[in-house]
């Protein structure tokens, strides 16, 4: 399979790559720069594309995503 092929990426990341490349190009961040930050942050997420093999049913790490999120409010101590 060729660098940069998404053949073996499931629809899911395929939209959650689109969705996450829209953000950055609101942020105004290049077109080629947001498109290659997705699909960086789909690959955190999930792991990559489809594998086969027993005990791939791993939880996905949301930890990427959360990452440009503000804090919240201090709490009082």
């Amino acid at each position: 399979m060729p660098r940069g092929e998404k053949s073996s990426y499931t629809d899911k990341q395929k939209r959650q790559a689109t969705h996450i490349e829209n953000g950055y190009k609101a942020q105004g961040i290049s077109e080629k720069e947001a498109e290659a930050r997705a699909w960086a942050t789909v690959n955190k997420l999930t792991g990559g594309g489809r594998k086969s093999g027993s005990g791939r049913g791993k939880p996905t790490k949301k930890t990427p995503a959360r990452k440009g999120l503000k804090p919240g409010p201090k709490r009082a101590s």
